[in-house]
């Protein structure tokens, strides 16, 4: 768009065509060359330092304008050249003097008669150099002329005084200007018996003798402050610190001043010729109406937010003016309440201004009855709007666009909050009803102007009707109860039966489509199936439970599809939809029955799973017993276990299926959380952790199954026999199946079996590798992954094993320093008693080349010594060699120090006040090598048992047997020893 396109967009937009020019064109109109002048004035006058957020660079400012007023560069520079030659206008600070805290006390009474004189100097004194004292600092009597200096109240006796005085005062140049301010502490002639009588302790009798040497009448200096004109921001509130005149009490108090950079007749004829306040709300206007053209047109992203250019020319005008925040907030509201009334932007901009003016409407009248009349005139053109608006939010708030509700909810707070206003119920009188004229125009939609007799067309709009009450009662409903108070009228719909019957009241009544005052008497109709809703629930749970009967009768116990599971599996999780979906479309409205009803379903859901299980059991031992082939038996006891595992994935589901975050926010404040934790939570983890006991009996019966039958071993077991139970197992079920496959094999006795031992092992891992789809080779045929087919504490014991290299004892090799301790069992206490006598040559880890060792004892594996509490040593402060010297002492049985992996953990610390103890090091003793645990040794004592050296070492992220144990999701025992072993190998990392 041109120039003058977007100077007539502009223009008509706010209804300002009379700012164009007499033949309609979109040459520079002259009341628009006027405000363009004034912001001209206004830029090219500019006063104080700029905000950190607005443009201190004026020549961006005059671009932003330019564009702004559609101005191309001939009319800029014309209009700019008049500008140049007007008179500059009278510059002023507007100060305040406030208040003081502090202040010295110069009174007998310890108090003072404080009052400033203030003024402007017109030429800086430049701060001398630091080297150079002056012997004396000059006060405002002596800098200032004495028709330019004012003088505040006297605050008698006193030493924190209010003032709140406000001051005009003059200058030519901003650059060489400085204001300066002298406290005072007023000294008039007293009688010697007065002082006398005010006297409190020695320091006012000095005060009386300094008296006595002073000429009568004489002020006391308390202070003064200084400050450059050109290190002013246009506004300015802030404490500064009262310097003395001599190097004498250097701390002398504070004092509270408010500074403003303003003019005094501006030469522009705006300025001459209108309020200020006027000027000032149609340059918003105009610059509001270019900051809304640049957006994308009808967009409703836009929140009132200006640019920073747009804020910098509004702020200078409005303190240049000297306009106060009152006159300002009413300028924003006339202007973003006019604009949203021509273009759709976000409403919730209004709230700020609409807010501001209640604030300060009791403080600051508007005395012009011209801007009474607009604020009046706004107020009803809003409201006046608004309710249009209101009135077909169905269409101009669709629930089809985003956010939309979100629109009219912010539409109507801004309504609410502008009549609720005192401004509003002084100007617009009588005052409106809000709620009445909102349910008025609601009604309005419903009015059916004529009906045509033809029963289709009457079917059609019942149809719309009923679709547009579900949508009110659901969704718009709530939204006016919220913000208004006041309940839409409409009714929902939830049953076929409720719609047939709305469907006939409107056949009879067109009436019955306008919303009633109070709600309609359908409101509660679920009360009338209360009575049949127990005999429906006791149906639904024998008729599920009949057709899985079924389901299970008719199963083969064959893949369905290309599913791993059978067709009875798929025939309960239709029954368990159908349940999930009535329970959706019931929506029951009372809470505490609703959770009931909840707590039904799923006792229900959990029985039928847990017979389930019970019938599919049976089912496949009846079938094995009639096949001959030992494989397919195999293969069903597959199918078994994925049939369990996917009823296990439908019980997960429920609580988001049935929606149970929203259950329990409904009955909150009504259902103790505890009581909703024992009949939803509880019951349905109980269920799962059935479910999981089922799949391991499955399991092992399938392990026995397969290795109790030679033939079956090798040949089966060649062809992918059990391929199907692979793919959706999890690692631990596939580990657990392995385990019981090798500890069946290897505890079988008899000819048969031994004999087909050797082959075995190479078809089970073709079983389990799947053709590439269970378990990689190189997995199955590791020694660490045979090790982890034990149970899960011989894997840790392991694991633990591999923790400590015969190399360790080795002290050759001391890269991380070694501790030495001595440690002794005594079998006839079943105690084991470990000193820790010192540790060498740890590393430096903090930053004065130094560290903070301690040493922690702890028994391993964990599982194995789970009431044994770690011990910890004292910290030693800046030692890299500590000396340690401690005993402890931990009741133990002998055989758990004979079993194989069980172990003495030292591991060394640097103690870290602020962050996480950092590794030095760990170090392993084997307790099956502890002297003393054969009882020949049992008199040992602890002088007499040699010292023993162990090297520390730092652990390896990348051990194979971790990785296995890691890959255990469901054992809390192996996460927790990964863990453990994780965050020592992050620690170890950190400090290479």
């Amino acid at each position: 768009m041109g120039a003058g396109g977007s100077r007539r967009g502009i223009l008509q937009l706010w209804g300002c065509t009379e700012l164009l020019s007499p033949r309609g064109d979109t040459r520079c109109a002259p009341q628009l060359a006027l405000l363009y002048e004034e912001v001209l004035y206004t830029i090219l006058h500019r006063l104080g330092k700029p905000e950190p957020q607005h443009v201190g660079d004026c020549r961006e400012l005059y671009c932003y304008v330019q564009k702004a007023f559609g101005m191309d560069p001939e009319e800029h520079s014309a209009i700019m050249q008049q500008v140049m030659e007007l008179e500059s206008p009278i510059y002023c600070l507007k100060a305040t003097v406030k208040e003081a805290k502090g202040i010295l006390g110069k009174d007998v009474s310890g108090l003072s008669d404080p009052y400033c004189l203030l003024g402007i100097e017109a030429r800086s004194q430049e701060p001398a150099h630091p080297e150079h004292k002056k012997r004396m600092k000059a006060v405002v009597k002596d800098l200032i002329p004495e028709d330019q200096i004012h003088r505040t109240q006297v605050m008698n006796q006193t030493l924190s005084p209010v003032w709140n005085e406000t001051f005009i005062l003059e200058f030519k140049d901003v650059e060489t200007a400085s204001f300066h301010l002298d406290m005072w502490d007023s000294d008039v002639v007293e009688s010697m018996r007065h002082k006398l009588g005010e006297l409190t302790d020695l320091h006012g009798l000095k005060r009386i003798f300094k008296d006595a040497r002073k000429d009568k009448g004489q002020d006391d200096f308390l202070g003064n402050v200084v400050v450059r004109l050109k290190d002013l921001h246009c506004w300015n509130d802030q404490w500064y610190q009262l310097e003395p005149r001599t190097e004498t009490y250097p701390e002398r108090g504070h004092c509270h001043l408010q500074f403003l950079l303003t003019h005094k007749k501006r030469a522009t004829t705006s300025s001459r010729t209108q309020p200020s306040y006027t000027v000032h709300r149609h340059l918003l206007q105009q610059l509001v109406s270019h900051e809304i053209l640049q957006h994308q047109a009808g967009s409703t992203s836009w929140d009132g937010e200006l640019s920073s250019h747009a804020s910098t020319v509004l702020y200078l005008h409005a303190t240049q003016k000297d306009l106060s925040d009152f006159h300002q907030d009413m300028a924003q509201w006339l202007a973003y309440s006019k604009l949203y009334q021509s273009l759709e932007f976000n409403s919730s901009c209004l709230l700020h201004q609409i807010t501001s003016i209640e604030y300060r409407w009791v403080q600051e009248r508007l005395r012009p009855e011209q801007v009474r009349a607009e604020l009046a005139e706004s107020f009803q053109s809003l409201l006046t709007y608004g309710v249009s608006l209101i009135r077909r939010f169905r269409i101009i708030f669709p629930l089809s666009v985003p956010r939309s509700k979100d629109r009219l909810q912010s539409l109507l707070r801004v309504l609410v909050q502008m009549c609720k206003t005192k401004a509003f119920h002084e100007l617009c009188t009588p005052s409106p009803d809000l709620p009445q004229m909102v349910s008025t125009a609601l009604k309005l939609f419903f009015h059916l102007q004529s009906i045509e007799e033809n029963s289709k067309a009457l079917s059609k709009l019942l149809l719309e009707v009923i679709e547009d009450l579900k949508q009110c009662q659901k969704i718009w409903n709530k939204l006016f109860i919220m913000v208004l108070g006041s309940s839409l009228g409409g009714v929902g719909v939830r049953a076929g039966g409720v719609r047939v019957l709305c469907c006939c009241c409107a056949v009879g009544e067109a009436s019955a489509f306008i919303p009633r005052d109070g709600p309609l008497a359908l409101s509660n109709f679920h009360q009338w199936f209360e009575e049949a809703l127990p005999l429906w629930l006791q149906k639904a749970y024998s008729t599920t439970l009949e057709r899985a009967h079924r389901a299970i009768q008719m199963d083969q116990l064959k893949p369905y599809g290309y599913h791993k599971h059978s067709t009875s599996t798929v025939d309960l999780s239709t029954c368990y939809a159908q349940i999930v979906t009535t329970w959706q479309q019931l929506n029951w409205p009372d809470p505490e029955k609703a959770f009931m009803i909840m707590v039904n379903l799923l006792e229900d859901m959990c029985k039928i799973s847990l017979m389930y299980c019970k019938l599919i059991k049976e089912r496949a031992e009846a079938l094995s017993l009639s096949e001959q082939n030992e494989g397919e038996a195999a293969n069903k006891l597959c199918i078994v276990v994925n049939n369990i595992k996917q009823l296990r994935l439908l019980m997960l589901k429920l609580p988001e299926q049935l929606d149970w975050n929203q259950l329990e926010q409904r009955t909150r404040g009504i259902i103790d959380p505890q009581q909703i934790q024992n009949a939803l939570h509880n019951q349905l983890d109980s269920t799962v952790a059935c479910l999981d006991h089922e799949v391991r009996d499955v399991v092992q019966a399938l392990a026995t199954k397969v290795t109790t039958c030679p033939h079956l071993a090798q040949s089966s077991f060649t062809q992918g026999v059990l391929k199907p139970i692979i793919l959706p197992l999890p690692c631990s079920l596939l580990t657990l199946l392995w385990h019981h496959t090798l500890s069946v094999l290897s505890a079988a006795r008899g000819p048969q079996v031994r004999g087909s031992l050797h082959p075995c092992p190479q078809s089970l891992e073709r079983c389990f590798h799947a053709e590439g789809c269970g378990l990689p080779l190189e997995t199955i045929n590791s020694a660490a992954f045979q090790a982890l087919c034990t149970p899960s504490t011989m894997g840790i014991r392991t694991a633990s094993l591999s923790l400590y290299p015969t190399a360790q004892l080795d002290t050759s090799s001391e890269k991380y320093g070694a501790v030495t301790i001595k440690a002794l069992y005594r079998p006839s206490e079943q105690k084991l008693r470990v000193e820790v006598l010192n540790a060498t040559n740890l590393i430096p880890l903090d930053s004065n080349g130094s560290s903070d060792p301690f040493v922690q004892l702890t028994l391993e594996p964990r599982h194995e010594f789970p009431e044994v509490v770690a011990r910890t040593t004292q910290c030693k402060k800046n030692e890299l060699h500590p000396l340690f010297d401690e005993a402890f002492d931990f009741l133990i049985p002998a055989e758990k120090c004979r079993q194989e992996g069980a172990c003495l953990l030292l591991t060394v610390f640097d103690y870290d006040v602020l962050g996480a103890n950092d590794l030095e090091g760990e170090a392993f003793l084997p307790l099956c090598r502890l002297p003393g645990l054969e009882p020949e040794q049992d008199g040992a004592e602890p002088g007499r048992v040699p010292q023993t050296r162990l090297p520390l070492t730092h652990p390896k992220p990348t051990d194979e047997i971790l990785r296995l144990l890691e890959s255990r999701k469901g054992d809390k025992e192996a996460q927790a020893f990964v863990k453990l072993r994780k965050q020592r190998a992050k620690q170890s990392k950190e400090t290479e």
